[in-house]
């Protein structure tokens, strides 16, 4: 390691005075400004990540869902997942170190993880369209190049093509061409396949689908895959980045959370339309019906439907592969009871964030993944993999070759390292015309039960620990008793509350078999979490 470059080069990166940042499920994320030394440090990171799992790592430039202000870095790991949880603890110490404690601590970090600085280091970058993403991606370069890694920018990329590049590179090519043009062709081929097989003669063959790219870079990858698209795809899209501001007033968060069409989409009755958000890995569908009412699938309508598509195939191939479905405590209880008990899938309960839910999907032959936010997949293991792929080429039975082809294709359609927004609503497309279902018809698979989502600020959010995947408080003393006694009023009811990750807030979730009950259980929750639980300011209004 050249310690004079190291300090000259941090010198051009350096660190704001007094500034703490942490790294979690999201990365790094904060206003743009502040973020030129976090990009250089976690430059550095990567080629030591590099080094130590002796493959290609990933680094995406992004905020996702945030403002147009804000920026963010996360780590990717070689198979396409997220950094491992050991090594976030690293990314803080980096970030956080004075600049003479630099060389100091990366001598600590190859040292407890057993780096070998001798190996070659090669990270792939990727950045979002915020008009800070392209200098702090410049910065980022210079911490690899320090450290003498090498690297392939990527440039303007979604968060899952990122995801998806790292793992092919890291599978020799296995899981697809780590090219923009390769991963296009490999979801578009599998996605004309499985259209192929709807019957032309049946009404309407033309798909139309608006879509709310949320002014972000959805619109300009799907530009550049539409020419891929089978022709009875057809795809228009709004807030396409080119007059309004990121995230402003639309993308699938903004849906998601005030429950209304985001700006600049023009909705007609009982049109399909879906919104990703900033960076494409998450999505939400929703229409509105003739009286004009706005009806939201979220992530767990979008799980119960993908749910339903491989119980069936799996039924009709007679593979017995087992599958479930992970699900957070956000997800609606009426989704949870329809998996249970109609569909007799067997449903988990993880904490809340992504790498909860991924790593519990491992678990199974086939995972089905969503937060309700709309961010999820589906991760088919190796060996059930094999299975399909096998029966596909050899099964006797037309019947059970067929559903094992279009299985086979599903897991070409889907982008298994993460949430991905365009493969998520590929599939999506490919399930409701290959079943014959129309937005309304699968808006009815189950009626969601009425909740509301509330805060209460709190002088420290660590004095509330939960258990039994954050549905169950632990501390403070009583306030779980007094949930338990709100909850007996109501009927269908449940509610639980869990510290933010990121700020002094408490988040308090409730429903129940009305809408007014839903708000009146959470705002007595949120009375009981100030008493018990140091509120800071005036007390929570109905």
């Amino acid at each position: 390691m050249d310690s004079e470059a190291l300090k000259k080069y941090s010198a051009l990166h350096p660190k704001p005075a007094g500034l703490t940042l942490q790294y979690g499920t999201a990365g790094f994320r904060t206003k743009a400004n502040q973020l030129d030394h976090i990009m250089f440090r976690m430059g550095l990171l990567a080629v030591l990540r590099s080094k130590a799992v002796v493959s290609t790592v990933g680094i995406m430039v992004t905020a996702s869902h945030n403002p147009e202000e804000d920026n963010g870095v996360k780590l990717v790991d070689p198979l396409g997942e997220m950094l491992h949880p050991s090594w976030e603890e690293y990314a803080t110490q980096l970030a956080n170190a004075e600049e003479q404690e630099l060389q100091k601590i990366i001598t600590e970090i190859c040292q407890k993880a057993a780096v070998n600085q001798q190996k070659d280091a090669s990270v792939f970058i990727g950045r979002d369209t915020r008009p800070s993403s392209e200098e702090l991606s410049r910065s980022v370069i210079h911490g690899i190049s320090v450290l003498g890694g090498q690297y392939h920018d990527y440039g303007l990329v979604t968060t899952p093509q990122l995801h998806y590049m790292v793992c092919c590179q890291n599978t020799q090519g296995q899981y697809g061409k780590a090219t923009l043009e390769g991963y296009y062709k490999k979801l578009s081929k599998a996605f004309t396949e499985l259209i192929k097989k709807v019957n032309a003669g049946s009404g309407e063959s033309q798909r139309h689908l608006k879509i709310d790219c949320a002014n972000g870079i959805g619109a300009l990858k799907l530009s550049e895959m539409e020419p891929y698209f089978p022709k009875e795809m057809l795809i228009h899209l709004y807030n396409d980045g080119t007059k309004e501001k990121l995230n402003h007033l639309c993308g699938a968060d903004f849906v998601k959370v005030n429950q209304k069409p985001p700006r600049g989409l023009d909705m007609k009755p009982n049109e399909r339309c879906c919104s990703f958000d900033g960076d494409a890995d998450r999505i939400v569908y929703y229409y509105e019906d003739v009286t004009g009412h706005f009806h939201l699938i979220d992530g767990d309508k979008i799980a119960t439907l993908i749910s339903i598509f491989l119980k069936e195939l799996l039924t009709k191939v007679g593979q017995t592969l087992k599958m479930a479905v992970v699900q957070t405590a956000y997800a609606n209880g009426s989704s949870t009871r329809y998996l249970e008990e109609t569909l007799k899938v067997p449903v988990h309960c993880v904490k809340t964030g992504v790498k909860h839910l991924h790593h519990k999907a491992q678990e199974f032959d086939i995972g089905v993944y969503f937060e309700a936010n709309g961010h999820g997949t589906v991760l088919f293991s190796k060996a059930a993999e094999n299975k399909i792929r096998q029966q596909a080429k050899e099964e006797k039975d037309y019947e059970k070759r067929e559903a094992a082809k279009v299985l086979e294709n599903m897991i070409d359609l889907t982008n298994q390292t993460v949430g991905d927004a365009v493969s998520d609503m590929l599939v999506i497309e490919a399930i409701l015309a290959l079943k014959d279902l129309t937005v309304q018809q699968w808006d009815a698979v189950y009626t969601d039960l009425p909740n509301r989502l509330l805060k209460v600020q709190v002088a420290d959010r660590r004095v509330i620990e939960t258990t039994n995947a954050e549905r169950q408080a632990v501390t403070p003393p009583g306030l779980q008793e007094k949930i338990d006694a709100l909850v007996k009023k109501y009927k269908l009811s449940r509610a639980f509350v869990r510290p933010s990750g990121t700020e002094d807030v408490v988040r308090i979730y409730a429903e129940a078999d009305t809408q007014e009950n839903a708000d009146a259980l959470a705002h007595e929750v949120s009375l009981a979490v100030y008493q018990l639980a140091g509120g800071r300011g005036a007390p929570p209004q109905p």
